[in-house]
């Protein structure tokens, strides 16, 4: 039978799908300094040998023949999503694929050294190198699906995005935001004016916050038994679902920023533990886009544990794992000082969920326009610098570290992601809504530190469907109604507007 020939064709992807992501989350925390050559070139061959045995000329006399054999709903479905994978990989030849994981390699290993730096200048060649394939890519793309370039890129990482429709929300999103940004501040002001923030007693021992990570990592319901935690220049969720590999960053000076990346890649962790095990070999059981992957981050992050609630469940354990000097005289009212503290900032990761917004559509608009060759990227530091000072008031252009090369997207070619972090955004906030509804005491639930009832919400909402509907009608299945960004600008007015 063709479909059983694409059941075992889904096998083999998967092993190698699992070598790959081994290999780049160890590059990333644990290889030596001298592995980086024969690393890149591993990976570029295995990419390799996955793209060719998934571009198959017969795998689409299968997905055919398929299509005649007496298949159960279920199997329709995993078919259907089998083809848009096997679709939009064919556009790409073996030869780039190889030559794109080489270049985006050694761009990565080439970023983690010169960032440090600031070393712009010495890090362009390679970054130049790394926007001419991601244009080649756009190129291919496009051809095949009939989409704009830019639009070819964000459909990989959530299927259905299209800048038509994300230009008129994100502008619609900087408009609400320009004038919200300066009363939320104003607001803040006002209330540190009575409650003026405290200090931290640092410093605080990395190994003393691992600890406090993992804690908050078993509370929210990360499965150790298929995960860990270790350290990296950049914060990242990856490895597989059997496996998943969360890293943070640790500064002694401060424990939060840690602790809510930690809580942050948590949430992509969850839903990666909790896809369908059943099909896990099948495109239908990946998380459908980064958009709804970004939604269970920040879901965790912002809407659980930057919530009074979340604080007077976890302001016991900080005391526990960091010791009671660690926020002297600290009460709840004071951690959300911290944790909601609205400034206008330079990194991205570090930014707070109101000015975050503006952080994402500066990077969408400039890849837009490097995709498309209006910017080059010798003009990116000048351009940036332009989008901060107008979105957040604030310039960067005598510190690249601070400022374009901050993250580490650019450098692996992950262009036409950046659009998720906000969509998921407002799909967490819309989620939150309607979990509430149906679980009338969840509050209390997340003050009780109990989240087996939450977890079995988005378990049973958005976990456990994988790719089995499109990111709309999983949002309308989950909550009753298409994305509403209003519900994003309500909590933003209900934590921040005073």
């Amino acid at each position: 039978m063709s479909f059983q020939k694409l059941d075992e064709l889904g096998r083999k992807l998967e092993s190698l799908e699992h070598a790959l992501s081994i290999l780049g989350a160890d590059e990333a925390t644990h290889m030596a300094v001298g592995g980086g050559e024969k690393r890149a070139e591993a990976m570029a061959n295995l990419a390799g040998m996955y793209h060719t045995q998934a571009t198959a000329p017969q795998i689409a006399d299968w997905i055919d023949a398929a299509r005649n054999e007496d298949l159960t709903d279920m199997q329709k479905a995993a078919l259907g999503e089998f083809e848009r994978s096997y679709v939009n990989a064919t556009c790409l030849p073996t030869e780039f694929v190889e030559r794109r994981t080489a270049a985006t390699m050694r761009s990565e290993q080439l970023w983690r050294e010169l960032r440090a730096k600031g070393d712009w200048d010495s890090f362009l060649p390679a970054l130049e190198g790394v926007i001419a394939l991601v244009r080649e890519e756009a190129a291919l793309r496009s051809a095949a699906t009939g989409l704009a370039p830019y639009d070819a890129l964000m459909d990989q990482y959530d299927p259905g995005n299209r800048t038509a429709e994300i230009d008129t929300v994100f502008a619609d999103l900087k408009t609400f935001l320009k004038d919200f940004v300066p009363h939320a501040l104003s607001v803040q002001e006002q209330r540190l004016n009575q409650r003026p923030r405290k200090p931290l007693n640092a410093p605080y021992p990395i190994e003393k916050q691992r600890e406090l990570g993992l804690a908050a990592m078993r509370a929210v319901g990360f499965d150790f038994t298929h995960g860990s935690l270790a350290v990296s220049h950049h914060p990242f969720c990856g490895g597989v679902p059997t496996d998943v590999r969360m890293t943070t960053r640790y500064r002694t000076d401060q424990f939060l920023s840690s602790l809510m990346g930690v809580l942050h890649e948590t949430g992509h962790a969850l839903y990666e533990q909790g896809l369908p095990k059943d099909w896990s070999h099948w495109p239908l059981g990946k998380a459908r886009g980064m958009g709804m992957h970004e939604s269970q981050s920040l879901f965790v992050e912002m809407q659980l544990a930057r919530s009074p609630e979340f604080w007077d469940f976890m302001l016991p354990l900080v005391h526990q794992h960091l010791g009671d000097t660690a926020i002297p005289g600290w009460e709840i009212a004071d951690v959300l000082n911290e944790v909601n503290f609205v400034e206008r900032g330079y990194i991205r990761v570090d930014a707070d969920e109101v000015t975050y917004p503006l952080h994402v559509i500066l990077r969408y608009e400039l890849e837009q326009d490097l995709v498309s060759g209006k910017l080059e990227a010798s003009q990116i530091p000048e351009a940036w610098d332009t989008k901060m000072i107008e979105y957040l008031g604030i310039s960067t252009i005598n510190d690249p570290k601070d400022g374009p090369m901050q993250d580490v997207h650019w450098p692996g070619g992950a262009f036409g992601y950046f659009p998720s972090y906000t969509l998921g955004a407002m799909i967490a906030a819309q989620l939150s809504a309607a979990m509430e509804k149906d679980l009338p005491d969840m509050r209390e639930q997340i003050r009780k530190g109990e989240f087996g009832a939450i977890n079995q919400w988005r378990a049973d909402k958005v976990w456990t469907k994988a790719s089995r509907y499109s990111t709309p009608e999983l949002i309308t299945r989950a909550t009753g109604e298409p994305l509403n960004a209003d519900y994003f600008k309500a909590h933003l007015k209900q934590r921040y507007g005073g």
